[in-house]
Order: C-alpha cells, then sequence, then structure tokens
C-alpha cells in the first residue's frame, strides 16, 4: 500500500484533515477568538519548540534511530508545555501547534501527532485552539499554551528564601534511562518487563505535574486561614475594647482582604525538564540565594541499581532531563505536608541557604561532595 504524502494532498486539505482534533467552532479565521482569564486571575503564556534529532527520534530527516513514535513525539511536545504552566502555578486554557514539515512526510504520521497531542491534552481539558504549518528541511513541533492563575498564586524563580525546603514532586533518571534502554536494546537484561517498560513510558510519555498544583492550593489556603487567625487575635488585642474603632470588625478579616506581601506566602518553583540541578541552581541564581542537596534523599526507580552504578544513577538524576518533576522551595512544614500528600517519589531533598553556591552534600560519605553545575546537563548551545 502506497504511503499519502504531504506533498500529494497539499497544504489545504492536511489542514481539513486535522480540523477534527480542534473543538468546533474555535479554528479557521485568522486567530482563535476564546474567552479570557477568570476574574482576577492573569493570564501565562509559555512557548517549546521539539526538534526532530534533538527532543526526540523519529525515522524521518535522517536520524539514525528510532526511538520515538509520532504519538510519542505529540505527546510529549504537549506535555513539555502543560508542564510549564504547572510550573507557574497556572491550570492550562488551550495550545496552539506550529508544524514544520517535509514534504515526504506521511499524512498518516501528522495524524499520529495530534492524536498524540491530544490524548495528553484531553487528561487536562485543554483544547488545540489554532496553529500553523510550513514546510522545512527539518521536522519541528513548537507549541505555545496559554493558562491563567491569580497573580498572588503564581510560582516563581525568585522566590526562594533562606531555610526553605526543597521538594521533588517525583523520582529523577527514569527518562534518562527510559532513552538508555531505547538506544541499547540489548542494556538492562537484568530487568522485568514491568521495570523496562515503565522506564521507557517514563522518557516517551512523561506526565506534567499540574495534579500538584491542587494540592498546593489547599496548602496555601490553610496557611491564610492560620495568617488570618493570627492577625486577628493580634488586632483584637492591638486596643483596649473601648478604644476600638466602631466599624473595626476582626471576625470579617478574610484571606482575599489581606495583601500578598502581608501574607508572605513565597513558594519557588520550576519544572525539572532539564535536569534536577538545572532546576535548582536556576532558582538559586534568580533568588540570589545558595541550596545544600542531601544525595540520599533524592528519589530514584527502584529499577535503576539493576542497570548502573549508585553514582551514575545519580548523575542522571541530577543531569539527564525530560523528567518533568517540579522542583518547589517552600516554608519547611508546608513541605512536609504536601510531600505527604504526594505520596511515593516525593521528597524534601535539601535546603536554600544564604550565599550562592548549590552544594551536593553527602554526610554518610557514600558520595562525594559536589558543586551542582549548568555546565553538565544539556545546553543547546
Amino acid at each position: 500500500m502506497t504511503l499519502e504524502l504531504l506533498k500529494d494532498i497539499g497544504e489545504q486539505r492536511l489542514l481539513e484533515r486535522l480540523q477534527p482534533f480542534c473543538p468546533p467552532g474555535i479554528v479557521g479565521d485568522d486567530g482563535a477568538v476564546i474567552p479570557p482569564p477568570e476574574s482576577g486571575q492573569s493570564l501565562v503564556i509559555t512557548t517549546d519548540v521539539l526538534v526532530n534529532g534533538v527532543h526526540f527520534s523519529d525515522r524521518y530527516g535522517g536520524v539514525s534511530q528510532c526511538t520515538t513514535s509520532p504519538e510519542d513525539a505529540g505527546w510529549r511536545a504537549a506535555a513539555a508545555n502543560l508542564s510549564d504552566l504547572a510550573a507557574m502555578g497556572a491550570s492550562p486554557l488551550g495550545i496552539t501547534v506550529g508544524l514544520s514539515l517535509t514534504g515526504d512526510v506521511a499524512v498518516s504520521w501528522v495524524e499520529r501527532l495530534y492524536q498524540g497531542m491530544t490524548q495528553c491534552l484531553n487528561q487536562y481539558n485543554t483544547p488545540i485552539v489554532g496553529g500553523d504549518i510550513c514546510r522545512s528541511p527539518v521536522i519541528a513541533i513548537a507549541i505555545t499554551a496559554f493558562g491563567q492563575v491569580y497573580p498572588d498564586r503564581a510560582i516563581r524563580r525568585t522566590a526562594a528564601k533562606v531555610g526553605h525546603a526543597i521538594v521533588v514532586t517525583g523520582v529523577h533518571g527514569a527518562s534518562r534511562a527510559g532513552l538508555e534502554l531505547l538506544l541499547k536494546p540489548d542494556f538492562g537484561k537484568d530487568l522485568g518487563p514491568e521495570e523496562r517498560l515503565s522506564l521507557i513510558k517514563a522518557h516517551q510519555r512523561p506526565k506534567p505535574r499540574l495534579d500538584v498544583i491542587a494540592l498546593l492550593e489547599l496548602q496555601v489556603n490553610r496557611l491564610l486561614e492560620l495568617q488570618v487567625n493570627r492577625l486577628k487575635v493580634e488586632s483584637s488585642n492591638l486596643q483596649p475594647d473601648n478604644l476600638q474603632p466602631d466599624n473595626f470588625q476582626p471576625d470579617n478579616l478574610q484571606p482575599s482582604t489581606l495583601q500578598p506581601s502581608t501574607l508572605q506566602l513565597s513558594i519557588a518553583g520550576m519544572d525539572s525538564s532539564d535536569g534536577l540541578a538545572d532546576a535548582i541552581v536556576q532558582i538559586c541564581r534568580a533568588s540570589g540565594v545558595g541550596a545544600e542537596i542531601d544525595p540520599n534523599r533524592i528519589t530514584l526507580p527502584p529499577s535503576l541499581s539493576k542497570l548502573v552504578s549508585p553514582e551514575q544513577a545519580l548523575d542522571w538524576a541530577l543531569y539527564g532531563g525530560e523528567d518533568f518533576e517540579l522542583v518547589l522551595c517552600l516554608p519547611n512544614e508546608t513541605a512536609e505536608e504536601l510531600v505527604a500528600q504526594l505520596g511515593e517519589g516525593a521528597a524534601v531533598i535539601g535546603k536554600i541557604t544564604s550565599g550562592n553556591q548549590v552544594w551536593l552534600k553527602d554526610k554518610t560519605g557514600t558520595y562525594a561532595d559536589q558543586l551542582l553545575s549548568l555546565n553538565k546537563g544539556f545546553q543547546h548551545f
């Protein structure tokens, strides 16, 4: 059976084939008309570009080893952008998709790419609201995602404070191990079928941690209630009853009436798509602080011990990338409660310190102390 290629059907027929992946009534004009964020929330916008041979490996474009099906490439492209929204504390509203394609790509490949994208997006009620396609010598997927967040609830890299606990929301090193298994089929013969599949899926189908946002909201609301109650007590004790203004009513104090600066609910964070070490160093640089990380607290996939040495496993966790977990810096009590709610894989791995260096320090002596750096991780240039 002869494959139907893009150069055989042309741009307009391709767009017609892709329209069913979008909600009716949204696409078809020069731009999408979508409702604004809910009252009081701000718009969050993020863009990620995935290039064949750099971010994924498909048989098109002369890539020597195929590690990614078109469905997986679509899933990963969507997940990368949703992960960035999660790292900002934002809930998704929609995405646009820009595709650069060669004329020799099969139409079915593009449809399968969109199937993978929508499989990921549908789990988070996120539609494709537009996009563009163009002819190119290489395959590239450029996605822009839109989300919403209350400005005082946005998670920023600049908000880490000395004494904050550093939390990871899940295991690290799984995606790098999965890639190694795909590149070297004979690697990991001691793994069971489920262990192998789990690591490969971690690489091909990462899950953006949008679920963490709801848990953070619970923690923030709990802190707000505690601080509101404290302010009520302080305000009631501020003056004798007979000297308080007639319109002063401590019971009317609510979280929504207080300024974020008064509440001091700073939470810093980003995702670990470029590596755990990269995330910690980037947060510390932006916040003007340092950090001390305990390597024994970094959660690794248990099956990693069947693949590589402890030192190599730690290196994959720190610098392998593509794990798409969140790295958060927040007060100790809140951190411990969040970890308990997240369950397996989540952990407090260190603390924010003064200074500007990020150290990996092992009090047990299992691992050598080392200064974490951006230079050891993946950099495009």
